[in-house]
C-alpha cells in the first residue's frame, strides 16, 4: 500500500530496489474496496489468561470473516460496553485459528498497562467483547523467501507468532526462520514454547541477563548476518529497538520490515493520532493506522535516543 511516497516491499524486490526511490503505483484507502474487508462485531471470550505479573493472552471467537487477516493486521478492541474508556485500543493479531463451521478464533497478546486492559484482564469466558478488524496492511511475504531472521522485544513478539506460522506453513515449503527475542528481564520474554512449536530456531536475550544471552537482542542478530545473510528481516518491539534492527539493516543491505508501536484512536485514519516520519527530504508523515502499521525500515525516520536513523 502506499500514500504519497509510502510503500512496501514487493514480491521479488530487493533492498536496493526498494530504497533506491522507486515506488510502485499503488493505493488503497478506506473508503475504497478496503472497507469492504473490515467488520464490526461482538466477539465471545473463549478463554482469558494472565501470563505473569504484566501481561495476559485472551482468545476471541469470531466470524468467519476474520479468517481474511493476514500477519501484522491488527484489530480495535473496546474492552467494555461502557464509555469508560471511551476509544478503542489497538491490539495486533497474536494467532488464527480455523474453527468448525468457518468460525475464527484470533489470539490477543497483550499488557497490562491502563484502564483499558486492566479491564480486560477481568473478562470472563463468555462475555462479549466489541472488535473492530482486520486493519492496517501486515507483513508483505514472497514465496521467494528462503531465510528469515525475525527480531522480536518485549510485547512486539505480538505480531509474530502469526507471521512465524505463516512462513513455517508455506505452500512450497517451510522458510528458515531464526527469532531473535528480548526483553528487559525473564518475564518479558513471551510465547517461547509457542514459537518453538511452529519449528523455528529461537535465540534469547535480556538486558539484566535474567534469561539467555545478556544483552540486546541487536547484538546476535548482527553476528547472525554477519554469518548468513537473510533474505528478509522482520521486526517489532520498542522504537529504539527498530531504529537499531532497522541501522543493522540497512549496514548489511537487507530488507527490513517493522511493525509500528503507537498509540491510536481510530485504527481508520480520522484521528491521525498516530503519525510516524517518513524519510524524505520534506519529513512527510505516513499513519500507522492506515499505510502501516508494518512499514519498510528504510523508509521511515525512526529515533534511536533521540537521534533519528
Amino acid at each position: 500500500m502506499q500514500l504519497g511516497s509510502f510503500f512496501l516491499v514487493s514480491q521479488g524486490q530487493n533492498y536496493r530496489e526498494v530504497c533506491s526511490g522507486h515506488r510502485p503505483e499503488t493505493s488503497l484507502r478506506p473508503g475504497q474496496d478496503k472497507m469492504k474487508s473490515i467488520f464490526q462485531e461482538k466477539a465471545k471470550v473463549l478463554n482469558n489468561t494472565r501470563i505473569g505479573l504484566s501481561y495476559g493472552r485472551i482468545a476471541l471467537l469470531c466470524s468467519r470473516n476474520y479468517l481474511a487477516a493476514k500477519p501484522g493486521q491488527f484489530v480495535m478492541v473496546h474492552p467494555d460496553n461502557g464509555t469508560d474508556p471511551l476509544l478503542r485500543r489497538p491490539f495486533s493479531i497474536h494467532r488464527l485459528i480455523t474453527l468448525k463451521h468457518d468460525a475464527a478464533c484470533i489470539e490477543i497478546l497483550y499488557k497490562i498497562v491502563g484502564k483499558g486492559t486492566r479491564q480486560m484482564v477481568k473478562l470472563s469466558p463468555g462475555d462479549r467483547i466489541d472488535i473492530l478488524g482486520p486493519l492496517g496492511n501486515g507483513f508483505a511475504i514472497s514465496d521467494r523467501l528462503q531465510r528469515v531472521y525475525i527480531a522480536g522485544g518485549g510485547i512486539g513478539a505480538a505480531p509474530l507468532l502469526f507471521l512465524a506460522s505463516a512462513l513455517r506453513s508455506m505452500k512450497n515449503g517451510p522458510v528458515e526462520c531464526t527469532l531473535f527475542l528480548g526483553g528487559r528481564s525473564k518475564s518479558d520474554l513471551l510465547c517461547m514454547n509457542e514459537f518453538v512449536d511452529t519449528g523455528i530456531k529461537l535465540h534469547v536475550s535480556t538486558d539484566d541477563g535474567t534469561a539467555g544471552e545478556k544483552g540486546f537482542l541487536t547484538n546476535p542478530l548482527e553476528a547472525a548476518i554477519q554469518e548468513n545473510c537473510p533474505d528478509m528481516i522482520y521486526a517489532c518491539g520498542p522504537m529504539g529497538m527498530l531504529a537499531c534492527v532497522a541501522g543493522i539493516a540497512e549496514k548489511y543491505e537487507t530488507s527490513c520490515q517493522v511493525s509500528i508501536e503507537t498509540v491510536m484512536a481510530c485504527g481508520m485514519g480520522a484521528c491521525l493520532g498516530c503519525a510516524v516520519k517518513e524519510k524524505t527530504s520534506d519529513a512527510q508523515y505516513l499513519h500507522a493506522c492506515l499505510d502501516g502499521p508494518v512499514f519498510d525500515a528504510c523508509c521511515l525516520s525512526l529515533q534511536s535516543g533521540g537521534r533519528e536513523l
